[in-house]
């Protein structure tokens, strides 16, 4: 039984499988056929691997689809790399076997005459290879790129110039649409990361070995080098080569290959890879997977059978994207269906060449669309023709090393640069070398180049020097006719000697005056920079100064002299001495803040003294003399009223030294102006002069000439001058007299020029800033950031003292000559702090003054403002009769009181003692009753005594107990007797 249902079982199995095979030969044999060209180059290497896996993506796709209605049949023609060849083939596939598409051109140069008959014949033009960004211009809805746009991968380019700092670098291209249609976008690509490219070397398809050597020879003559090379591989080959043999394959040599050589790397020979060791690419990257690891086994194996005298072949994206491209063909084709292909021809005629015959594809639109919207995920990646070509991906970033490529970074459109490609932080554009693996640099070398080197081919650097009369100083040009030499000196070409000894390298230069035909200065020194914008000068030594305008030409060093532009005027004595000269040491506005403050001290000292002391009582007229008397004695310390206050003593200490501090500093100012030499400047500042219409001198050929245009002077009333004699001479005419009244200088010549007549002028005002001097270079110029850091060293070090000594020594003749002329008069700015201090003290001590007074009087005050009688006025009129009285429970009046009192009692207890001397006095108690009253202190508001003091009894003792007052007396030998008085509760 079990037997039985096994061979029933195997019997269902192989009649399925039978009417299956049945059903795919039925299907078979009403497949559509849908004629495609296919125009390569078959003795290329990328033509046969193209075309080999165009076959093998054919037979995959109707594999995995049987069912499929259409079948593409491939008509291939060999262009035999030739242009016309190209045209001739597609012309004859289009009008005599009726291709619906084309695949190729292989090369740029091919498709441009293709493209146009595609879009005549309405038939799609699909290139795996032409990759040129100029067939884009072209606009053609029928051509479509199956590969990524050469100008996709001059970002990852940049990328890699900017990581690494350079500031310069060469393409090397082939000379046809291949090589041109990237540089320019690979020039604004650099330009956008601050490098330029100041050379272009061209290499033409057909050059020979020797023109390649030749050109090489050119590329080392020049400083920069960083080398991007854009050729394919058979050009590329040679080119790295020759490089190799000259020498440039050493160490400082940077090269970066486009992926016009990268993608085909493993088809290139052992000996062409020898010579490009240390060479960075820009690959495309294409994804590991094991579709992919399967085909190219399969297709390893395929090509070997059909090629067997091509040993070792390797499969690269080029043949990927011929896979991808015949699939998506293929997928298209079978979106428009079953309906017959066919081409519309165009109506005979004898008189019709070919191309005007040529007919009409009846499918091409519907086949057009069919393949823009054509998406899979094919072995190169995802499939998707975006505006007619496939999308940028991502690029490997590659190291040529050892018998092949080792990658360092990945780079894409979104990240930039990554070590890894599915780093974590990937959030932001990065440029950063930590991205960046390990190097092996040409020369075997793992330090990184600088990108430029100086020639070395004995060529001079050309310095330009400015031809100037005057300020010889800085630069001075003499020409020896008996020798027929030209020395150049001066303080300016010291320093640049002295920073081009200090770089890490030699530099070979030489000094070219900027001199016409009869040796004089051929321009200004706007004309001397532009010279170096124009390439006639390598760089500008000398005294040039650093401004906006000629940046946007050149490069500047940093500076190596002050900066700043000044106005130079003549000084005169202004010391003639008039009667009212004392009055100078002070400005006004500190003289009537001090009177005003005297004032207001003696105001405060009288209202803490008013109540409690007898000199500052009296009349009103007393009063505000003394108050007014005590406070200016301050001046010379002869104030001889006393001040019981402890609030007033407080004031008073602070105001004395504040007068003290006036009193010295006031003295020093007058010693000064009665006895040192006044030089006063003629004007003050540049506007005095413009107001006033005077002559203003500026020196010859300097950029000063545009400042004062700016300031809106008069040319008229400018006047040049070219040495400091000169300067001299027209400062000493004057401006009424055919001279100037000012002239306009930088800094530098300004210190020498005030060396040299510091006692007849002065410096007033700064008009203008600048950096300085500097010296010139090109735009771009690597050497500028050697020689600003040449300059920082010189700058710091001992070498720099000496040049100055040197040549600029006779400007430190005068200690003042860089000091601008201020008024000699003390400000109140000076002193304000002592002001604040002295009135916030004064302040505090009338706040605590008044509310002592106000609690101790707050009874009376009271009682009197909470009657009905009275208005508001009163009431405060009341108040101040209060504080005008007496505070006669003061200290000082109760100590007044006491010292009168016994007086008199000293004097009447004498007088009895003298009547009778021989006797012993003994006082009777009614002695006491006299003096039994309290001070004045303790009498009530009416003179008398208030009750609680009593009366005495006839011993001598109070009839009530109320210990106000005690006495004693103490008879001497002399019968004199002394009285205490002891208070108690007064």
């Amino acid at each position: 039984m079990k037997m039985l249902t096994r061979i029933s079982f195997s019997l269902f199995i192989f009649i399925i499988l039978s009417e299956r095979n049945l059903l795919a030969k039925a299907q078979n044999t009403s497949t559509i056929p849908v004629n495609v060209g296919v125009i390569l180059n078959f003795d290329t290497w990328n033509g046969k691997m193209g075309f080999s896996c165009i076959n093998m993506a054919l037979s995959d796709f109707y594999a995995s689809n049987p069912h499929y209605k259409t079948r593409l049949v491939l008509n291939s023609r060999d262009s035999k790399s030739d242009v016309v060849g190209a045209a001739a083939a597609a012309l004859d596939l289009i009008k005599n076997m009726e291709v619906q598409a084309i695949i190729g051109p292989q090369n740029s140069m091919q498709a441009n005459f293709m493209i146009d008959l595609g879009e005549k014949a309405q038939v799609p033009i699909v290139s795996f290879s032409a990759t040129s960004p100029s067939l884009t211009s072209l606009h053609s809805p029928y051509f479509f790129r199956a590969a990524q746009n050469d100008s996709s991968q001059v970002k990852a380019i940049s990328a890699i110039v900017q990581v690494f700092g350079w500031r310069e670098a060469v393409p090397i291209y082939v000379d046809n649409s291949f090589g041109e249609g990237i540089i320019p976008y690979l020039v604004d690509a650099l330009q956008n990361v601050g490098a330029r490219v100041p050379y272009r070397s061209i290499i033409s398809p057909s050059a020979t070995d020797d023109q390649i050597v030749e050109e090489l020879y050119k590329l080392m003559t020049m400083q920069t080098r960083v080398f991007i090379v854009h050729m394919s591989t058979n050009i590329g080959s040679r080119l790295f080569n020759k490089a190799k043999e000259i020498g440039m394959m050493s160490e400082g040599y940077i090269w970066i290959t486009t992926n016009g050589i990268t993608n085909s790397l493993s088809s290139l020979e052992r000996s062409v890879l020898d010579s490009m060791q240390g060479v960075l690419g820009v690959k495309t990257y294409v994804s590991e997977t094991k579709e992919l690891e399967n085909f190219r086994v399969r297709w390893k194996s395929k090509f070997q059978h059909d090629n067997p005298t091509i040993l070792n072949a390797e499969l690269n994206v080029l043949g990927l994207w011929a896979y991808d491209t015949a699939s998506a063909l293929a997928r298209a084709v079978e979106k428009v269906g079953t309906t017959n292909f066919y081409i519309e021809q165009t109506t005979a005629s004898r008189n019709l060449t070919d191309l005007e015959a040529i007919g009409v594809s009846q499918n091409g639109p519907i086949l057009r669309e069919a393949l823009l919207g054509t998406r899979f995920t094919g072995l190169a990646g995802d499939f998707s023709l975006v505006n007619g070509q496939l999308e940028s991906s991502t690029f490997k970033i590659i190291n040529v090393n050892g018998n092949g490529e080792r990658g360092i970074a990945f780079w894409t459109p979104e990240n930039g640069l990554r070590r890894e490609l599915n780093s974590r932080n990937t959030s932001t554009y990065s440029t950063s070398k930590k991205n960046v693996g390990p190097i092996i640099w040409p020369g075997d070398s793992s330090s990184v180049p600088k990108g430029w080197e100086v020639p070395t081919n004995g060529k001079k650097l050309r310095i330009g020097v400015p031809v100037k009369n005057g300020f010889s100083e800085f630069v001075k040009v003499t020409h020896d006719a008996n020798n027929n030499r030209t020395q150049v000196t001066g303080y300016s070409i010291d320093v640049f000697n002295a920073v081009m000894e200090t770089l890490p390298y030699a530099v070979n230069y030489e000094f070219i005056p900027f001199a016409n035909s009869s040796g004089g200065s051929a321009g200004s020194y706007n004309d001397l920079v532009y010279q170096v914008y124009l390439g006639n000068f390598d760089a500008v030594g000398g005294d040039p100064t650093i401004t906006a305008n000629r940046s946007n030409f050149v490069d500047f060093t940093l500076p190596y002299t002050e900066s700043g532009v000044a106005l130079i005027v003549p000084i005169r004595d202004n010391g003639s001495k008039n009667a009212w000269i004392f009055l100078k040491p002070l400005s006004w506005d500190l003289w009537i803040t001090s009177g005003c403050f005297f004032v207001f001290i003696g105001f405060i000292v009288w209202v803490l003294e008013h109540r409690i002391n007898e000199d500052f009582r009296g009349p009103p007229s007393h009063q505000i003399g003394t108050s007014l008397w005590y406070s200016f004695s301050t001046l010379v310390f002869a104030q001889r009223e006393r001040v019981v206050s402890n609030l007033a003593r407080f004031v008073v200490i602070i105001w004395v030294f504040v007068v003290l501090i006036l009193t010295q500093s006031y003295t020093a100012s007058l010693t000064s102006l009665l006895t040192v030499q006044q030089l006063q400047p003629t004007v003050t500042d540049i506007n005095q002069l413009i107001k006033n219409g005077e002559h203003v001198g500026y020196q010859g050929g300097s950029f000063v000439l545009g400042i004062l245009k700016e300031m809106k002077l008069d040319e008229n009333k400018l006047i040049i001058y070219d040495t400091p004699e000169e300067c001299d001479q027209l400062l000493s005419k004057g401006s009424a007299n055919g001279g100037i009244a000012g002239a306009i200088i930088e800094t530098p010549y300004m210190k020498l020029f005030l060396g040299q007549y510091c006692s007849k002028y002065t410096m007033v005002e700064s008009i203008y800033k600048t950096d300085g001097f500097g010296f010139v270079f090109p735009i771009g110029s690597p050497l500028v950031s050697d020689v600003s850091r040449a300059i920082l060293n010189v700058i710091e070090g001992k070498k720099m003292k000496e040049i100055e000594n040197a040549w600029l020594g006779n400007q430190n003749n005068c200690t003042n000559s860089n000091n601008q002329v201020s008024s000699t008069s003390l400000s109140l700015a000076s002193f304000w702090g002592l002001f604040l201090i002295a009135g916030v003290a004064s302040l505090l001590s009338l706040i605590i003054s008044m509310s002592m007074f106000l609690y101790k009087e707050r009874q009376q005050i009271l009682i009197h403002f909470h009657s009905e009688e009275g208005s508001i006025l009163r009431r405060i009129h009341h108040t101040l009769g209060i504080f005008d009285k007496k505070d006669l429970k003061s200290h000082t009046f109760r100590n007044t009181a006491l010292q009168d009192e016994t007086s008199i009692d000293s004097v009447q207890v004498i007088g009895a003692s003298e009547a009778s001397p021989n006797r012993k006095y003994t006082p009777s108690p009614s002695a006491y009753s006299t003096h039994t009253e309290p001070p004045c202190d303790c009498l009530g508001a009416f003179g008398t005594p208030p009750r609680e003091y009593g009366d005495l009894s006839p011993n001598g003792q109070a009839s009530q107990l109320a210990p106000v007052i005690e006495l004693n007396s103490y008879p001497n030998q002399e019968g004199i007797i002394t009285i205490e008085i002891a208070h108690e509760n007064c």
